[in-house]
C-alpha cells in the first residue's frame, strides 16, 4: 500500500532522529462474508458506558460515552491485541438521519489520542493558559465550549502500544510497531466498531494529528478496498510524505519547505528587521516565494556556488530566519529544525519549541545538541494528569496499566523497506480517485517546527491529482504551533472550520 520512498520519522512528538525505511505494501483484498471470523470478546474486553451533558454551540446536549476495549483479530479469528477507546454518542430520535461519525487519531507514532480528545475535540478539554501554555499544577479539566460533538459523533483510538492498549501477548507485541500492521489493526477496529455499534450507515470521517494523518491516509485506501467509503479526511498537522521533514544528508527538500516556519517564528520572537515585522502574511508570502526560488536554486546549485553568490545567498538566509550571516554560512546554507530551535534566541540563554515554536525554555546546555522540546515540556504534565483523572472520575474506567500518552509503550518502528522514505500520499490520491466523493480538510500551524505548512502545500500540490479531485482538497492556516488547539482563538477557529467542512461535505 505504502509507495516506497529513507525516512526520521521524528517519531513526530518524541522527535526522535533514527533513521528508518517505509514498508513496500500490497494492495489489501475484502474478505468475504464466508472468510471473515466473527470477533469474539477477549478475555480482557470490557466497556463502562455513562451518561453526561454538556453545553456545546450554545445548545445543551446529552450524550453517552463509552470507555472500553476491542479485540484485533487476525485472519484466523485470534485475539491479538486490545484496542482501548472513548466514544461519545448523541442519542437520536429514531427516524432521524444517522449523525456523522468521526475516528480520530493522535500521532508519534507513540502518542494516544488524549492530545485531540481533551485538547481539542471532546466534550471536556485540559485548562491551558489562553496563549497554550501551562498552567500551575495541579491541573483541570473544563467544559470545551468548541467540542465537536454537536456536529458528529466521536471515537478516540489509541493504536496498539498507546494509552490502555496493549497485544495480549509479550511477543505479540513487536508485531504492531510497523506502519502497515499499525493501519491493518486499526482498518479491523473500524470495521468492528460501526459493526458492534450498528453503524455501518453513518457518514463516517476520520481526523488524524501528526503521524495520525499519515495513518489516516493509509486507511483511507485501505478501507476503501475493505469496502468502506469515507466521507471525508481531517489532517491536523500533516505529514504524509516522510522526505519532506527529515534532514539527511543529500535530501536537500526540507530545507527550502521549514524555511517559511523559521520566518514565523522569528517574527513571532521579533528577531526580524522592522520592515519585516510589520506585516506577518505579506513577510511570509516572501519567504516562501524566496524559499521555492532562489534558495531552491542555491541548493540545488550546491558546491558550485561562487563564493559572492554564497555570500547573498547566506545574506537572505539571515535576513529570513534571524540567524546571523556567520551561523548559516558555517551551516553551509542548511540549517535545520533542531538547529534553528536551539540558536534563534541564543542570546537570551533560551530554545524555542519544535512543534510550537512560540513556547521557550531555558537552555541548560548551550553548548551541546538540542537536549529537549520546550512544547512537550509545556504539554505533557498537564494532559497526564488530566486524563489519567478523567477515565477514572468522570468515565469510570479502572485499569492499573499506565496510561501511555507520549511515548513508553512503543519499540522502535519497523518500516521494512531500504533506502527510501515512507509516503502515504499515494494512498491518498488512490482513496480520492476511487471514490470520488472524498473531500479533504488540512489544518497547519505557522509556528511547526515538526510538520511545517508549506512541507504540507507541497506534498498536497504533488499527489497527481486532476483539477475536478484537486477541488475536494481545502486548507487552512492558523497563528498557532502544531497542536494549534492548545491557543484558545485557534481551538475556536479549528471548530469552526471543521463543522464548516463535515456540513459542506455532506450537503453535496
Amino acid at each position: 500500500m505504502f509507495r516506497s520512498l529513507l525516512i526520521v520519522p521524528a517519531v513526530l512528538f518524541a522527535l526522535a532522529h533514527p533513521s528508518f525505511a517505509a514498508p513496500q505494501v500490497p494492495a489489501s483484498k475484502p474478505q468475504t462474508a464466508e472468510q471473515e471470523p466473527q470477533a469474539k470478546p477477549s478475555a480482557t474486553e470490557r466497556a463502562v458506558v455513562t451518561s453526561h451533558k454538556a453545553r456545546i454551540g450554545g445548545k445543551e446536549l446529552s450524550y453517552q460515552a463509552c470507555a472500553g476495549t476491542l479485540p484485533v483479530q487476525n485472519d484466523a479469528g485470534e485475539t491479538e491485541a486490545d484496542i482501548f477507546y472513548v466514544s461519545y454518542r448523541v442519542q437520536q430520535p429514531s427516524p432521524a438521519k444517522p449523525r456523522p461519525l468521526l475516528f480520530v487519531f493522535n500521532g508519534g507514532p507513540g502518542a494516544a489520542s488524549v492530545w485531540l480528545h481533551l485538547g481539542a475535540l471532546g466534550p471536556r478539554r485540559v485548562q491551558m493558559l489562553a496563549d497554550g501554555n501551562m498552567p500551575q499544577p495541579p491541573f483541570h479539566l473544563v467544559d470545551n465550549a468548541s467540542s465537536w460533538l454537536d456536529v458528529a459523533d466521536l471515537v478516540f483510538v489509541d493504536p496498539v502500544g498507546t494509552g490502555y492498549s496493549r497485544a495480549v501477548k509479550p511477543d505479540l507485541t513487536k508485531k504492531f510497531f510497523a506502519a502497515q500492521a499499525d493501519i491493518d489493526s486499526l482498518g479491523r477496529f473500524i470495521r468492528l466498531y460501526l459493526t458492534r455499534n450498528g453503524r455501518w450507515d453513518a457518514p463516517v470521517f476520520l481526523v488524524g494529528e501528526s503521524y495520525g494523518t499519515f495513518r489516516s491516509a493509509g486507511l483511507a485506501e485501505y478501507l476503501a478496498e475493505h469496502g468502506v467509503a469515507l466521507n471525508g479526511l481531517i489532517l491536523v498537522s500533516s505529514v504524509l510524505n516522510m522526505q519532506t521533514i527529515s534532514f539527511d544528508y543529500g535530501n536537500e527538500l526540507p530545507y527550502q519547505l521549514f524555511l517559511p516556519s523559521y520566518t514565523a517564528t522569528a517574527w513571532y520572537h521579533h528577531k526580524l528587521a522592522p520592515e519585516m515585522q510589520a506585516d506577518l502574511d505579506r513577510t511570509l508570502a516572501q519567504a516562501e516565494q524566496w524559499a521555492a526560488t532562489e534558495y531552491l536554486w542555491a541548493l540545488n546549485k550546491g558546491d558550485r556556488l561562487t563564493a559572492a553568490e554564497r555570500k547573498e545567498i547566506a545574506e537572505k538566509l539571515a535576513r529570513f530566519t534571524g540567524l546571523s550571516v556567520n551561523l548559516v554560512q558555517n551551516r553551509n546554507l542548511r540549517v535545520d529544525n533542531r538547529d534553528f530551535a536551539k540558536e534563534l534566541l541564543r542570546g537570551e540563554g533560551r530554545i524555542v519549541g519544535l512543534m510550537d515554536s512560540r513556547f521557550n525554555a531555558e537552555n541548560p546546555e548551550p553548548g551541546k545538541h538540542l537536549a529537549f522540546d520546550a512544547t512537550i515540556a509545556t504539554i505533557r504534565p498537564p494532559f497526564t494528569s488530566a486524563v489519567n483523572a478523567y477515565l477514572r472520575e468522570e468515565l469510570g474506567y479502572q485499569s492499573d496499566l499506565e496510561y501511555f500518552v507520549l511515548g513508553g509503550g512503543i519499540g522502535r518502528w519497523d518500516w521494512e523497506a531500504k533506502n527510501s522514505y515512507a509516503d502515504t500520499g499515494e494512498n491518498l490520491r488512490n482513496a480520492m480517485v476511487k471514490n470520488p466523493y472524498l473531500k479533504v480538510l488540512v489544518a497547519s500551524g505557522l509556528f511547526d517546527l515538526a510538520t511545517p505548512h508549506f512541507a504540507t502545500d507541497y506534498t498536497l500540490s504533488h499527489l497527481g491529482l486532476g483539477g475536478d479531485l484537486r477541488q475536494n482538497i481545502s486548507v487552512k492556516r492558523y497563528r498557532s504551533g502544531h497542536m494549534m488547539y492548545l491557543e484558545e482563538d485557534s481551538l475556536v477557529r479549528l471548530k469552526m472550520d471543521a463543522a464548516e467542512f463535515i456540513g459542506t461535505t455532506l450537503k453535496r
